[in-house]
């Protein structure tokens, strides 16, 4: 049978409801290239946006009064672009890849390098080129080896004290407790946060001034939307820093000008002069560099921040630290002046959606007002099972796991970087879940692209950057094992 002909098939082909299909519409002996192209087009325009289930090709060819065959090819040619991929009885999913593959390839001048005067060996990116969907995208395209940073080694999550800590607190819990809690968090969780920062950060904090939020990015967005109504319409940012962040800021209408940071960390001199009242950092472990605000930088910003400044600080990584010692957080010299904010997203899963905050006690109460109407606060249940490991000591029992595991990965990136890519520079292998390594020449974006056609994903450093700076990648160790890690490096640099 010839399955380009409807006509045989006996059936009607007055086309679907999905997408509005015609197979009247195709040419002569094209139906495969016909269905092909207008699929690839619905994905590429938004009409199938990422994570759409296609319908099954039984139900499609049915519609369409086509045969099977036809559809089934078409999704083969489709899983082949790399535009969905098939999931078992979840079925065939939209990933959307050729869209993303484009944009990194997408390498946007930066506004302050005119066109005849590129910087050479230099990339810049700005967060207005990039969409706020890219993360989403890029983290829908299939992968054999995924390098992303920030993702925790997520099997190691300790289910077995999770679900005994969970089985503990609702044998006790009383019936009322299952009502609407305090905004701020429960009680309990607040107690064991404070002793937490209080052993591991060196934070001596009230249980009282902490808020339980849903992860940093919360944190930021409530944050943004006080300092807005207080009349502050930026907040200065780290260069490079984190685009999730910078796109955080940026939706809640700030503006976000770049600070440089070096090897001391960020150059509070330039933050200074720019006129910025309030500026986020990674202190304890830069993002994406690794680099440790050092003492002078330090006492710097405390000075910057008690002459008005307000500092915001992500702590990110803080924990996870391998070949030095413990650097405390700003919060813990100077309380009136910064917002603190932490998780368990790197520590236990991000999926917990569990953070907190402390403000200074005049933006306490209206912080706690934003919470209330965000969201009336988070999960009581996850909260009350986090304290419990938190008060048992699994967590700090889980934190020595990790850190053993972490650096045998670290080592693994470390040793293959060496091998494979002996010119580029090692940053941050101190601490953290990632590594990020600059490059003599080139262009990150397209590296990174290639790296991903060749099935290993990582993130461009030019994304993290609004200023010039030399191109890099910035590559996630915590989720893989040391051998995919090698074959991973190994990938990138017969790409590059």
């Amino acid at each position: 049978m010839n399955r380009s002909n409807p006509a045989i098939s006996g059936r009607s082909n007055g086309g679907a409801d999905f997408l509005q299909l015609d197979p009247s519409e195709a040419p002569p002996g094209g139906l495969a290239d016909w269905l092909t192209d207008r699929l690839r087009t619905a994905i590429s325009t938004g009409h199938l946006p990422v994570g759409t289930r296609l319908p099954s090709t039984r139900t499609l060819a049915t519609d369409l009064g086509l045969s099977r065959g036809v559809v089934t090819e078409s999704y083969q040619r489709l899983t082949e672009d790399g535009h969905v991929s098939a999931h078992g009885r979840r079925g065939t999913i939209v990933m959307g890849s050729a869209t993303v593959r484009t944009r990194l390839r997408t390498r946007p001048r930066p506004p302050s390098v005119p066109p005849d005067e590129e910087v050479l060996g230099t990339t810049s990116c700005r967060a207005a080129d990039l969409d706020d969907e890219i993360f989403d995208n890029l983290r829908a395209v299939p992968a054999r080896i995924d390098l992303t940073p920030g993702v925790p080694d997520l099997a190691a999550f300790p289910r077995g004290a999770w679900l005994r800590a969970e089985r503990a607190v609702l044998a006790d819990l009383k019936s009322a407790e299952f009502g609407y809690g305090d905004p701020a968090g429960t009680p309990t969780l607040r107690r064991a946060v404070a002793a937490w920062l209080a052993q591991y950060r060196g934070i001596a904090a009230d249980p009282d001034d902490l808020i339980i939020v849903a992860g940093v990015a919360q944190a930021i967005g409530l944050v943004a939307q006080m300092l807005d109504r207080h009349g502050i319409h930026e907040i200065a940012v780290e260069d490079p820093g984190s685009l999730g962040s910078r796109q955080h800021l940026q939706n809640w209408g700030m503006r976000t000008p770049p600070i440089p940071v070096d090897d001391r960390g960020l150059q509070v001199d330039v933050l200074r002069n720019s006129g910025a009242g309030a500026v986020m950092v990674t202190p304890a472990h830069h993002f994406p560099t690794g680099v440790v605000l050092d003492g002078e930088r330090r006492r710097e910003l405390i000075e910057w921040a008690k002459d008005g400044g307000l500092v915001i600080e992500d702590d990110y990584d803080a924990e996870h630290r391998y070949d030095r010692p413990p650097v405390p957080a700003l919060r813990a010299m100077l309380p009136d002046q910064v917002i603190y904010a932490g998780s368990v997203s790197k520590l236990l899963a991000p999926a917990l959606r569990i953070g907190w905050m402390l403000a200074p006690p005049q933006y306490k109460d209206e912080l706690i007002a934003r919470k209330r109407l965000a969201d009336l606060g988070n999960a009581g249940l996850p909260q009350l099972t986090l304290a419990a490991l938190m008060e048992s000591g699994e967590l700090e029992r889980q934190l020595r796991f990790l850190r053993r595991r972490h650096r045998t990965r670290r080592d693994a990136m470390v040793n293959a970087i060496r091998n494979h890519l002996p010119t580029a520079t090692i940053h941050g292998a101190a601490a953290g879940l990632h590594l990020t390594i600059t490059l003599t020449k080139g262009d990150d974006t397209a590296l990174a692209a290639a790296a991903l056609e060749a099935g290993v994903k990582a993130h461009p450093l030019s994304w993290h950057c609004q200023l010039p700076h030399p191109p890099g990648l910035v590559l996630g160790y915590a989720a893989r094992t040391p051998t995919e890690i090698t074959e991973a490096i190994a990938t990138i640099a017969k790409v590059s």
